[in-house]
């Protein structure tokens, strides 16, 4: 195989219980998302308010921080480790692989994809200018109309029709339980065709969860592995396969084994189907994805916008602590990323945004000893989910959207970019020869492959790309489907940020946050205890409760808002989108509450 590397938390229950009651009566209007404070779009001229913001990290959440932040006139300093700004969701040029005036080919950390459910991030989108889009950004999204489920060859996959899906009319009165059941049962049959039995059985797990209230979900579902909340151990390969592993380890990098069931079925499942497939709550279709490298198509258009706005940026710089005196911040000790002096930086608010396995090594034991709640992020954990591209001298055309190998022991999800780009790619990037690009996430890197019998961190860079290949094929390759020939592999490019395979001590510095039971009592709150410290990033508590870009977002909004109150600061707050919650099924929850607090199982859970 001749592959060449290139290098507001929601109203009061009872306020839910009358709306869902109007709405079980037929005369309840639907209006503005639960929890949605003042609009953050600004009004009038600009003002400067003269006070500084020091924003640690250039991720998703730091730039979104930024943005909020400079249009209420904060003077912002984003500090960010690489040379480029996104995090991992910023596209990189692969080394040594533009010629001819062509632009180097794009590699990226992973893949991104925009669900429908998404609705802060899509917020901010829309107010980031990009010439020609009325829209801003926003109008750079695409949607993916397909989704492959794929079993290895010769057995054929699963394929799920987007728009299919939502245009199924849904009437107020469906979500009655009954009336879900069918709803539901009939949607996962239409997808997965697994045994009625099994179907069901899933079904009527899934009311027990969407009727749940808060504090069983809180308290109890986030306690119980999501294995054991499906009984996967009784059921079948495709089952487990599917509902298991496939909502855990493919999407989420969590085993299903120990995935909080409150995550999962609140976040993968119930956004998802209930907001995505059956159209409620949502921004847009259930998939999306950018029309063109991440970095052109959003992060670079946001970063202009940004420095208009006077944000200043000081990127290859590191954050080596957070320095805490007499109650207050009182500076941050950053470094050359490259090594070099270190000085402190000052400023009257700071927000720190990066991930949590680098934002907890910057807590002193003094920062710690003030806010107990950043000593317990020492309890969240972390995990591999790393990209790999192949650059395709041929157009591959497998499915309008991402596929997820079922079978493949590293648990890989793809999707064929370029079908997707408004740009000539052979034109645009490498040697002129690339015509596509196939970008896979690796999710399971501590199982044996197929070709080698190692693990992916116990393989080299070049078996790891071999074994993502090998085992894509095995899934994609079958009669009818255009799988590209070993041949046609130009190249690939795996995420720098791995380093160390198939040595004794491999690494990865961007990693995942995954959600273990227990989880969501470990996260912290956006505000701290320290009056001039604020939180952002996917592992502090939002409502999404996912390592998501969107949580990245919905977090940097709260610590605006955070620090706007301690500032005593007249702007208007972020607005603030939760998940949408069916109104008709508020009465059902608030039952459920008081048979929780009697120590009664969910009306529905019959084991």
């Amino acid at each position: 195989m001749g592959l060449a590397k290139r290098t507001a938390e929601s109203g009061p229950a009872r306020r839910r219980f009358l709306a869902g009651a109007a709405a079980l009566g037929g005369a309840l209007a639907l209006g503005p998302a639960a929890g949605a404070v003042a609009s953050s779009r600004r009004t009038g001229t600009r003002r400067d308010s003269g006070r500084t913001v020091a924003v640690l990290g250039g991720g998703v959440s730091g730039l979104s921080a930024a943005h909020e932040l400079a249009e209420r006139g904060y003077r912002v300093t984003v500090y960010e480790y690489y040379d480029a700004l996104g995090g991992k969701a910023r596209s990189m040029d692969v080394p040594g692989s533009a010629t001819g005036g062509r632009r180097a080919l794009p590699g990226e950390h992973g893949f991104r994809f925009f669900p429908g459910f998404y609705r802060n991030l899509p917020d901010t989108l829309r107010r980031i200018p990009c010439p020609g889009n009325p829209g801003g950004v926003h109008d750079n999204l695409r949607d993916a109309t397909q989704a492959l489920l794929a079993y290895d060859a010769p057995r054929p996959g699963l394929l799920l029709p987007f728009r299919t899906l939502t245009t199924r009319p849904l009437d107020l009165g469906d979500l009655a339980p009954d009336a879900l059941r069918r709803t539901l049962a009939g949607v996962l049959d239409e997808v997965l065709h697994l045994p009625a039995d099994e179907l069901l059985y899933f079904v009527d797990r899934l009311l027990v969860h969407l009727t749940s209230c808060d504090l069983r979900r809180e308290r109890q579902w986030e306690r119980v592995p999501w294995w054991e909340f499906i009984r996967a151990e009784r059921m079948s390969h495709d089952y487990q396969r599917l509902l298991g592993v496939g909502l855990t380890r493919d999407l989420v990098a969590t085993r299903a084994e120990k995935a909080s069931t409150r995550t999962v079925a609140r976040t993968v499942v119930e956004a998802f189907l209930l907001n995505g497939a059956l159209g409620r709550g949502v921004d847009g279709q259930p998939d999306r994805v950018l029309n063109g490298p991440t970095s052109e198509a959003w992060i670079d258009p946001w970063v202009a916008h940004l420095s208009s706005l006077g944000v200043e940026f000081r990127t290859g710089t590191e954050v080596r602590e957070v320095l805490y005196a007499e109650g207050r911040i009182t500076g941050v000790r950053v470094a050359p990323a490259g090594g070099g002096a270190d000085e402190t930086v000052r400023a009257d608010h700071y927000l720190s945004a990066l991930p949590v396995e680098h934002a907890r090594a910057t807590w002193g034991p003094r920062l710690r000893a003030a806010d107990p709640q950043l000593a317990r992020c020492d309890a969240i954990e972390t995990d591999w989910m790393t990209g790999i591209q192949f650059y395709l001298r041929r157009p591959a055309r497998l499915v309008h959207g991402h596929a997820v190998c079922l079978d493949s022991p590293w648990s890989l999800t793809t999707v064929n970019q370029a079908q997707f780009w408004d740009r000539d790619f052979p034109a645009a990037y490498g040697d002129g020869t690339v015509r596509d690009c196939l970008s896979v996430c690796v999710s399971e890197w501590d199982r044996p492959g197929i070709l080698y019998g190692r693990t992916a961190k116990e393989c080299t860079p070049e078996q790891v790309a071999r074994e993502v290949w090998a085992q894509c094929r095995r899934a994609l390759d079958r009669p009818g489907a255009d799988w590209p020939a070993d041949a046609d592999v130009h190249s690939w490019f795996l995420d720098p940020a791995v380093t160390g395979l198939g040595g004794p001590a491999p690494a990865n510095r961007e990693q995942l946050l995954v959600h273990p039971v227990g989880t969501l009592h470990h996260r912290p709150s956006a505000a701290t205890a320290v009056g001039n410290f604020f939180l952002a990033g996917d592992y502090v508590r939002t409502d999404v409760d996912l390592a998501t870009m969107e949580g990245a977002n919905e977090s940097a909004r709260r610590a605006v808002n955070a620090l706007l109150d301690a500032d005593g600061s007249p702007a208007a707050r972020c607005r603030i989108w939760d998940l949408f919650r069916p109104p008709e099924l508020e009465p059902l929850k608030l039952a459920d509450e008081a048979r929780y607090r009697l120590g009664l199982p969910n009306t529905f859970d019959l084991g």
